[in-house]
């Protein structure tokens, strides 16, 4: 017996283990429909949480299934969030009203932004969180939602209906079986089964069956997806060992200090909880030769590392560097749990030796002579469906309103699965109440990069964001993340407050009047040299130089502008963040110019849409190759730049989609006489030369 807590009130119920069938198919009339939810979130991890709030703030009724209500937001790896690439996805998380970049705010010991050497464009926020209070706060959270119940229980089955015949999919879900054989109804399911799908943990040459430690996997569930169709592949990741903070050397090591100030994740908040001086430090120490000679000459006694299965290329384990890159030195961060946590966490050092070989591996590291091993380092193989069958709302092609996100779709990360659940949350959201999917491109956001690189690449190994992936870097911007997408997230999706909303309206109305005011002031430069000494400006130009242009200087920012033109610019001043993101826009402001260009051509792409209901195996108004055929129908790409993307799809057979979506546009043209459909036409027209 446990309680569970949803819309105020408190629920009771139980659950037993028993055996039932796998795939159960219902009609609109058969079984009772209660209880009955708009959406149905299948796991409490980073991925789901995320997914069962946006549903939720986008007024949906929303069902948080989760094996153990205590272990919503656990972090079953690393202690921190962000990162280069990933600080650019929890911002963008946070402008879709998301959660993870306002708990971090509320829970980290270190923050620290990375890549300060390059430019803001790829700077990324990065911080040290404290696990028992991010689950603490993620909880309060969690449980005090509005209209989201969280209930304890494992999904043994999907219940499947008939299709709608205005989509494709071979059927829709309706609803969910329990293990108990209790059945909950739903418009929409959302799977984010992270490593659960037939998990397996692996010490050594041991193995056992979990999706985490302590916790069963789900085989049911798996074997259900399995028999739909669904391709299915195996990949799998690690964890290091924990250290006892007491026994480390830690004066011997370089230490790490915090930023001072804190830049805080959420545009919401303008510093985090704790003072810099209060804040941990981290610790650097590095791999030597004695453990390459461990890690080789037990290499029979590690069985993870001789598997077939993918692991991460981004964050591999020891064993895998040392296997890759021989005679090298590794590093090793040392970094806390949490403000009284006894733990530490070697950053670097992911291992699935025996223990003993572990302690032993541990011991040879300097600053580790002494340190004491309070769990094993393990390894985790599991289940993931190809990505490529799921569309850029996240809904799968298969069966309809059945959405993956998070490791399910072969990715690795916190921020990764968080990003993956809102969208998830959205759409599953948007799919109960008929409304169009609210998709996010490439040239919108590092969202829109990830989404599209999975479902149109797919992958064969745990994918990982890199600000190396995206091509309009400059544009999309960890400071830039609300303009691109709360406003979008509160007109298109209606997951964004109203708080949130109208603060992104003021800062973008605010950027737009001090760029303007910027680019007004203009006086000679050697009047701005005498006004800003510092400025490292030629007094040679002829030409005016306008206040915007001086802005681009390394050495000025607002404050020094506003002293030396106090009247209008004093008033850009006096908001810390707005100060700080004119100067941003002033450093971008030449090269943005050629970008916006480039992203035009991208969009007008994005805007050809490939008929839904095409069949690519056996359509014959369409010159293709068997090899692409078969490509075009596993992947279903929406649009001729998604297409364009899919490997193994030649320029010669986009051209001749391009024919053939002009072709049917033209049919249709002819029987609407739509105006809408003309423009499409000219649009499908200048691609084509393009391309040509």
């Amino acid at each position: 017996m446990f309680y569970l807590r949803g819309c105020g009130r408190w629920v009771a119920a139980s659950f037993t283990k028993q055996q039932f069938p796998l795939v159960r198919l219902s009609s609109d009339s058969a079984a009772p429909r209660t209880p009955h939810f708009d959406v149905i979130v299948i796991g409490g991890g980073h991925a789901g949480t995320e997914a069962a709030t946006a549903a939720a703030r986008c007024g949906s009724r929303t069902l948080l299934l989760t094996h153990r209500v205590d272990t919503i937001g656990q972090m079953s790896c690393n202690p921190s969030f962000g990162g280069i690439g990933k600080g650019h996805l929890m911002r963008e998380v946070d402008a879709l009203d998301g959660l993870c970049s306002r708990i971090c705010d509320q829970s980290g010991v270190h923050y620290k932004v990375l890549n300060r050497r390059k430019g803001p464009a790829v700077w990324g926020l990065r911080a040290q969180i404290d696990r028992k209070l991010y689950k603490q706060n993620m909880q309060k959270e969690i449980l005090n939602t509005p209209l989201l119940t969280v209930q304890e229980g494992a999904v043994e089955d999907l219940i499947l209906t008939e299709p709608e015949p205005e989509h494709t999919g071979k059927c829709r879900v309706s609803g969910v079986v329990l293990v108990d054989g209790s059945t909950v109804y739903a418009e929409s399911v959302i799977l984010t089964t992270g490593t659960f799908l037939r998990g397996m943990i692996v010490i050594g040459l041991e193995m056992h069956p979990a999706g985490r430690l302590g916790d069963q996997p789900s085989i049911g569930l798996a074997q259900t997806l399995e028999k739909l169709g669904f391709v299915v592949g195996r990949l799998k990741t690690g964890t290091p060992p924990r250290i006892a903070k007491d026994s480390i050397n830690f004066s011997i090591l370089n230490k790490q200090t915090p930023d001072n100030p804190s830049v805080p994740f959420s545009f919401t908040n303008e510093t985090v909880w704790i003072k810099p001086e209060d804040q941990l430090p981290c610790y650097l120490t590095h791999t030597n030769p004695r453990v390459d000679e461990i890690v080789l000459k037990n290499l029979h006694l590690n069985s993870h590392v001789k598997e077939t299965t993918r692991g991460p290329r981004y964050c591999p384990s020891i064993e895998s560097k040392v296997l890759r890159f021989p005679n090298r030195l590794h590093q090793v961060w040392l970094e806390p749990e949490g403000m009284d946590s006894d733990l530490i966490y070697p950053q670097g050092l992911s291992m699935t030796l025996p223990t003993e070989l572990q302690e032993k591996m541990i011991t040879c590291i300097r600053g580790l002579e002494k340190a004491k091993v309070i769990q094993p380092g393990y390894g985790v193989q599991y289940d993931y469906l190809d990505p490529r069958q799921i569309t850029p709302s996240l809904e799968t092609h298969l069966v309809q309103r059945l959405f993956f996100a998070g490791q399910i779709n072969g990715t690795t990360g916190y921020e990764e699965a968080a990003a993956q659940g809102v969208i998830a949350g959205i759409n599953a959201s948007l799919r109960v109440s008929r409304k169009p999917p609210f998709v996010v491109s490439r040239t919108e956001g590092y969202i829109g990069v990830l989404i599209d690189d999975l479902t149109t690449l797919g992958t064969s190994e745990p994918y990982r964001m890199f600000t190396s992936r995206v091509e309009f870097r400059l544009s999309l911007r960890p400071d830039n993340a609300d303009i691109r997408l709360t406003l979008r997230g509160y007109k298109d999706a209606g997951c964004v407050s109203q708080r949130r909303y109208e603060r992104a309206c003021w800062m973008k109305s605010s950027l737009e009047e001090g760029i303007s005011v910027l680019k007004s002031i203009e006086f000679s430069s050697s009047k701005w040299k005498n006004l800003i000494p510092e400025v490292s400006i030629s007094t040679s130009r002829s030409l005016p130089v306008r206040a915007l242009d001086v802005l681009k200087y390394e050495e000025v920012d607002m404050d020094s502008l506003a002293k030396a033109v106090p009247e209008p610019l004093k008033k850009y001043t006096k908001c810390r963040e707005l100060a700080e993101r004119l100067k941003i826009e002033a450093t971008y402001e030449s090269v943005l110019f050629h970008q916006l260009q480039e992203i035009k051509g991208v969009q007008q792409d994005e805007a050809l849409q490939l008929p839904k209901d095409i069949d690519y195996l056996t359509i014959r108004d369409v010159s293709l190759s068997h090899e692409v055929r078969e490509k075009l129908h596993f992947s279903r790409p929406q649009t001729i730049g998604a297409a364009s993307r899919i490997p193994g799809v030649t320029p010669a057979a986009i051209i001749n989609l391009l024919r053939f979506v002009k072709t049917t546009q033209q049919r249709q043209a002819t029987m609407n006489e739509s105006p809408k459909t003309d423009q499409c036409l000219r649009n499908a027209d200048r691609l084509q030369e393009r391309q040509l």
